[in-house]
């Protein structure tokens, strides 16, 4: 993996796995939060991986296969989708946008190469073109409020939160010379961890469907014709039985551990020995609301237990309704 020209910032430490390649944090993460919460910051997210589909019959080709509805997708609008499984288990999860001739999506690091193959496996008779540009092309993430002039020839996504553009890399260190104070992976995550946002791979296992991290209201659309992994899909939401729901923690402030990715939940009455039900997906320590976390639950564990995170007593904030 290349690393980032960006880590030769003042400051920057390298960001652990799955981020590698990036900054975790330029000397106070907390300091980046906040910059990010007031839209004064960016992050460097140039280790994703990026990939472009071409040719007239892109989006209709890509609406078949994808979890979202993008046939009609209007350019330079913002949508998520995901590749499933037969079993309707997540593969991969695409954040997209299209510019009226080409689809870009960045991914999670690493993932591109598979998803790469799924897709060339499945182009048939389709005027489509794939290619992995991650070579030529960084995402770099504007926070809602930051208002850094981009070119009008560059693709971005633009949401709620801010816009993820996808910045050539012979220019990526002259942009983020201008786009405000840079802010680290890990300041990154404890607002999305604030924001509820599932990822691939954390949030996710191998037998992850998309109503257990509550990926059916941003990335699902449940009233599109077949794709792989549909009819699980429709039959968990017409049934309303996920086998396991996400929660946000509130974690005990007094304690000095996190609790890492994949580390045991269990109900706070039944003690650190008690029988597991479930396990963290991703922890932080945010600027305002001390240590937090997400978690993936049996859906029947009562939405008003105390939980025991590994060994750090958390309360429940519903993410998913059990």
């Amino acid at each position: 993996m290349t690393s980032s020209p960006l880590l030769s910032l003042p400051g920057a430490v390298p960001a652990e796995s799955p981020d590698e390649g990036v900054a975790g944090h330029y000397g106070d993460p907390f300091r980046e939060q906040r910059a990010l919460a007031d839209g004064t910051a960016f992050v460097d997210l140039s280790h994703r991986g990026v990939v472009t589909v071409t040719g007239e019959d892109r989006l209709a080709w890509l609406h078949l296969l994808l979890t979202q509805h993008v046939s009609e997708l209007p350019a330079h609008q913002a949508t998520e989708a995901l590749v499933l499984s037969a079993h309707g288990h997540v593969e991969h999860a695409l954040y997209l946008v299209d510019d009226g001739t080409t689809t870009w999506a960045h991914v999670e690091p690493g993932t591109q190469g598979d998803l790469l193959a799924y897709l060339e496996s499945m182009k048939f008779f389709y005027r489509v073109e794939t290619a992995d540009a991650g070579d030529a092309y960084a995402v770099v993430h504007l926070p809602a409020g930051n208002i850094t002039e981009v070119p009008a020839d560059w693709a971005v996504r633009e949401t709620p939160w801010g816009r993820d553009v996808f910045v050539p890399r012979a220019e990526l260190e002259a942009f983020a010379g201008r786009a405000g104070t840079p802010a680290g992976v890990l300041a990154h995550e404890a607002l999305r961890i604030e924001a509820h946002r599932p990822r691939l791979g954390l949030e996710t296992d191998h037998r992850t469907i998309p109503h257990e991290v509550g990926w059916l209201e941003s990335a699902v659309h449940l009233n599109k014709g077949c794709y792989r992994g549909q009819e699980t899909v429709a039959r968990v939401h017409n049934l309303g039985r996920p086998p396991r729901r996400l929660v946000f923690l509130h974690l005990d402030g007094s304690e000095v551990k996190l609790p890492g990715h994949g580390a045991p939940v269990r109900l706070a009455e039944d003690g650190p020995d008690g029988r597991q039900i479930g396990f963290v997906t991703s922890s932080a320590r945010h600027h305002e609301l001390g240590p937090i976390a997400l978690a993936l639950v049996k859906r029947n564990v009562p939405a008003d237990a105390v939980l025991l995170a590994d060994t750090v007593p958390a309360n429940q904030e519903v993410v998913v309704a059990p």
